[in-house]
């Protein structure tokens, strides 16, 4: 392989959007989340991040603060959502309760129809 192959391996987009929104604005080296392959025979892929965060799932520190952390996300999360109006939730709702209503009678004449179908052969 050449030079110029190991730099397109390194430019590849990841895919994840916030390390190409990093990206955008300035070069792969500056960011410090370039994607690198390892070259000495196990041909893994690395990626280096900036240190100095901790690890997310750590599980230690104090319950409390972790679960109002918890609920702050939630709020962002929840801030995000398109939440539909009263047109479409009348919508949506009446579809949703057709179709119920459409399995239930579905499923309750199949039964009908296997206990008439027992009692015939049964009977």
């Amino acid at each position: 392989m050449s030079d110029d192959d190991d730099t397109r391996a390194v430019s590849r987009p990841t895919g994840k959007r916030s390390s190409r929104r990093a990206r955008s604005g300035s070069s792969d080296h500056e960011t410090g989340s370039v994607a690198t392959i390892d070259r000495d025979g196990a041909g893994s892929r690395k990626t280096s991040k900036p240190s100095g965060k901790k690890k997310a799932g750590s599980g230690t520190g104090n319950p409390f603060k972790r679960l109002v952390k918890f609920l702050k996300e939630v709020v962002q999360e929840l801030r995000k959502v398109i939440w539909p109006n009263r047109k479409q939730m009348v919508t949506y709702t009446t579809v949703v309760l057709v179709f119920v209503i459409f399995t239930v009678a579905f499923i309750g004449l199949l039964d009908l129809a296997f206990i008439k179908g027992v009692n015939w052969l049964f009977g």
